[in-house]
């Protein structure tokens, strides 16, 4: 009976915390500043529904052409309807989720048909306001209508772009897109918030013990760069594939692990040392100088300082990088000295 007791406590004390926090707002902003502001940013949202996609609402008709296809996202309501058509033939699918957010660099649509999810052969692009290829789909011609609409979402990549993209999408190796939570929320990253929630509205969490058995320390960047890579590639990941090319600037870890002054066993030098996760990315590139300054301005012995400039250091050192197809400059996260008409440092 005890737990039965505890249990109507939790459900009464979780109605009560639900009325208290402002739509949207997670619970854990009561005690958490973090969980205030990180909803708002793009990893926040990260998956979309229709329902909210701005993109989806502020431009209730887009279109493009595609070689001999034609595109047409139009909204009806709250939902949007995705068409191709080879001028002969028509094939109209609804989208079901939106991954990427709407203030980040483009969009890809989630389609539906017959019981199976599609990735969208066209995504929105920010930077041209418009419809373009989906990346990786350039240069690949589709066989009919169907493969014009978009590609069959195989298991592992419903696996993989919900589990990132989404929080609670997955469990193991199954996917629970019924309890999914659009975005990258806290539960993603920390995954014991549900049972710490629960136990401080119990009333049972003992901080004092906590506090004796996890110490919050410095994380190493070995260990950072393979939290962050489970969703923006590890090394590993990346060094396995043959010949990536150019299209690896998206994948930090990875290329934060070429930089001459990468050290894993170095706190300044992992992901978090420059990027708080629960606030938007920081565009002002002069709040960066003294992340480098920490090792470059003495902090690090045989860390020299640059005698080009004092300031601006990502600007030179961290080059922003045109990627075909993204119609976006990606910043080069392979901290080096760079040169005129230097090929790119795969």
């Amino acid at each position: 009976m005890v737990w039965r007791r505890h249990l109507l406590y939790l459900l009464w004390s979780v109605a009560a915390i639900a009325q208290t926090v402002s739509p949207g707002e997670s619970p854990c902003a009561q005690c958490h500043s973090q969980a205030k502001t990180q909803p708002n940013t793009s990893m926040g949202h990260a998956l979309e529904t229709v329902e909210t996609c701005k993109t989806l609402t502020d431009q209730p008709l887009l279109t493009a052409t595609v070689g001999k296809y034609s595109y047409r996202i139009e909204r009806k309501g709250a939902q949007s309807d995705y068409s191709v058509s080879d001028g002969s033939n028509t094939l109209t699918l609804p989208i079901r989720w939106v991954m990427g957010a709407s203030s980040a660099i483009g969009q890809t649509f989630i389609l539906a048909k017959d019981g199976e999810l599609y990735e969208s052969r066209v995504s929105y692009f920010r930077e041209v306001k418009g419809l373009g290829p989906t990346l990786g789909s350039e240069g690949s011609a589709p066989r009919d209508i169907s493969e014009a609409a978009g590609r069959l979402m195989t298991r592992q990549d419903k696996l993989a772009c919900f589990g990132c993209h989404a929080t609670n999408a997955t469990s193991g190796r199954e996917l629970t897109l019924e309890k999914l939570s659009p975005g990258v929320q806290c539960a993603h990253c920390h995954k014991d918030s549900e049972t710490h929630l629960a136990a401080m509205l119990l009333d049972s969490y003992d901080l004092e013990s906590r506090d004796q058995k996890t110490k919050p320390h410095p994380l190493a960047a070995e260990e950072v760069s393979e939290f962050c890579g489970q969703c923006h590639r590890t090394w590993a990941e990346i060094a396995m594939q043959r010949n990536p090319g150019i299209a690896n600037i998206r994948f930090q870890p990875y290329r934060l692990a070429g930089s001459k002054c990468y050290d894993v066993d170095d706190a300044r030098i992992n992901c978090l040392a420059c990027h708080d996760p629960h606030r938007e990315v920081n565009a002002n590139l002069l709040d960066y100088d003294a992340k480098c300054s920490a090792c470059h301005g003495g902090g690090k012995a045989g860390a020299k300082t640059c005698p080009v400039a004092k300031q601006g250091c990502v600007t030179c050192h961290m080059p922003k990088l045109e990627l075909p197809g993204a119609h976006f400059k990606f910043t080069d996260h392979r901290i080096r000295i760079v040169k005129p008409h230097q090929p790119f440092p795969g």
